[in-house]
């Protein structure tokens, strides 16, 4: 191709592994922090390296990094979501009444609907967050807020206020199953996280997501699909946490409206934040949301294992959260 003067113009394409070279820093710093937690424990906590203390740490961490990685989603295109723990409860409430009370007096047909109706229900309330955000331009803070407040209350009408306990092996599989010894709530966290950290990177949605997030206007004139793109995170986000709320009451073998996803919006977003995803949007790494909650839980259990109070780990996660927002701001 050449320019009015004759010359001949050229097009340098950035190398292959520029992007590749990028996403090094953004990991770097948690993985070390990762190394250094493993390292700590397995030379000073005792029993550390037995594979129950391993089953112990992912099977706490599961759950979190489900929701996380749809609060990844949302957080990449500049949004947030409060409401991801009333949605468990939600998800938690509907389950038990399915199952319980299978319709048509199918226990078969009430247990397939149980997994599937309240992890659709949870979908469907994100698709609600993400339609006030999309549509009516209201701030994600607010808009997921309404949720926030009203959603736990709806699972307490669900449920008319009562605990829902119950002895289920089918249902409860999915909390406690072990196929070859390995924690099924854990291979479900290893697929989700798989699945979305290959969406991200090799997906036309993956790059529209982190668009929307980096500049919303140019990419609405770049052509990218602001609203759809909105909507489907917002929904994406819905339909893990309702999955999270499935696990979390299999594995209590009860559903407390109260209690179900109680604080779990906060350790998303934490996971989020010490993983390295900038909470301003525009670059996400969902690996790097699996490497800061297992950074959270490591700390966690380490300060535990010495006796330390819950109450002290707690103020340690927020300094933690607070220095890793220092370190994206630098």
């Amino acid at each position: 191709m050449t320019g009015p003067d004759g010359k001949v113009l050229t097009t340098t394409m950035p190398p292959a592994g520029t992007r590749k070279e990028r996403r090094v820093p953004e990991l770097l710093g948690p993985l070390l922090a990762l190394v250094v937690l493993l390292l700590f424990n397995a030379l000073f906590t005792p029993n550390f390296l037995t594979p129950q203390t391993l089953n112990v740490n992912l099977t706490q961490v599961a759950t979190t990094v489900i929701v996380a990685v749809g609060m990844t989603l949302v957080i990449a295109t500049g949004g947030i979501d409060l409401s991801v723990g009333a949605l468990m409860a939600i998800s938690g409430a509907l389950a038990p009444m399915l199952f319980l009370h299978p319709p048509f007096g199918s226990p078969a047909l009430g247990l397939a609907l149980a997994f599937v109706l309240p992890v659709l229900a949870a979908g469907a309330f994100g698709l609600f967050n993400g339609t006030l955000v999309a549509r009516f331009n209201i701030q994600p803070f607010i808009a997921t807020l309404i949720l926030f407040i009203a959603g736990r209350g709806i699972a307490q009408v669900i449920t008319n206020g009562q605990l829902q306990t119950f002895s289920h092996p089918g249902f409860q599989y999915i909390g406690l199953g072990r196929p070859l010894g390995i924690p099924f709530q854990v291979i479900l966290m290893v697929l989700v996280v798989g699945l979305f950290a290959w969406v991200m990177r090799r997906t036309v949605f993956g790059r529209q997501v982190l668009a929307v997030g980096g500049n919303e206007a140019a990419a609405r004139l770049a052509g990218v699909p602001v609203g759809r793109v909105k909507l489907a995170v917002y929904g994406i986000t819905g339909l893990l946490a309702g999955l999270a709320g499935l696990i979390v009451i299999a594995i209590n073998a009860s559903s407390d409206a109260n209690q179900v996803g109680l604080n779990m919006e906060l350790d998303a977003i934490a996971a989020v934040a010490v993983g390295g995803t900038v909470l301003t949007g525009g670059r996400a790494t969902i690996i790097g949301t699996l490497i800061g909650a297992l950074i959270i839980q490591l700390i966690r259990y380490t300060l535990l294992a010495r006796g330390v109070p819950e109450a002290v780990a707690l103020v340690v996660k927020a300094i933690i959260i607070l220095v890793a927002v220092y370190i994206q701001r630098r």
